[in-house]
């Protein structure tokens, strides 16, 4: 009696491993069940240069990279700071290609000319181009503590005043068309009765 259920419990948990095993080799970054953590999930850079390269461009076959594709790219990984490069230094370096689309091998060259006269490691700028992640997944902008508590503020509806107040219920839910427009009471009532359907009850 007792060894079947100890039987299903077993199957269970073997079920259980299976599936977490699951989870993990569809993670993304994840090879054989196993996230890559050794090169802080770097992707290869032609792997890299495709994803950016078709970014913006559904006609894009990912094998030439433009300047605003390249920017784009830069701004994620940080490479463009607004200080030490700037998208003019890419603009002047990439331009000397003489090509609107550049293809892997030019774009080598690019980075190349843009670390030497920048004195910026090459190493250290393909390090960042590979560990950004996937175009469009992070922004550049920040994300500071000040700029959440003033949307905070700004959206709290119980600080709302005159028509504004009107449209949000007690619980700071909005009211819909019933906020914006009078509707009409057609019950009969005069506006502002206090003791609308009470009459019943007290006789």
């Amino acid at each position: 009696m007792s060894a079947e259920p100890a039987q299903e419990a077993v199957e269970q948990v073997s079920q259980g491993v299976k599936d977490v095993k699951l989870e993990n080799g569809s993670a993304p970054g994840a090879a054989n069940g196993t996230p890559t953590k050794t090169d802080d999930n770097a992707i290869p850079f032609k792997d890299i240069f495709k994803m950016f390269s078709k970014f913006g461009d559904s006609k894009s076959d990912g094998k030439q990279i433009t300047l605003s594709q390249s920017d784009k790219w830069m701004k994620q990984a940080k490479v463009i700071d607004g200080k030490k490069i700037t998208t003019t230094d890419t603009a002047i370096y990439f331009k000397k290609l003489k090509s609107v689309k550049v293809g892997i091998e030019d774009y080598q060259k690019f980075l190349d000319d843009l670390a030497k006269n920048k004195k910026v490691d090459i190493e250290e700028i393909k390090k960042k181009l590979t560990t950004c992640g996937q175009p469009g997944i992070s922004t550049h902008l920040p994300k500071s503590p000040a700029a959440a508590a003033a949307v905070d503020r700004l959206t709290d509806t119980t600080k709302y005043t005159g028509s504004h107040k009107q449209r949000f219920d007690d619980t700071g839910k909005g009211k819909g068309i019933a906020g914006r427009k009078d509707l009409v009471d057609g019950s009969g009532y005069v506006t502002g009765y206090q003791h609308k359907d009470t009459y019943g009850k007290g006789h």
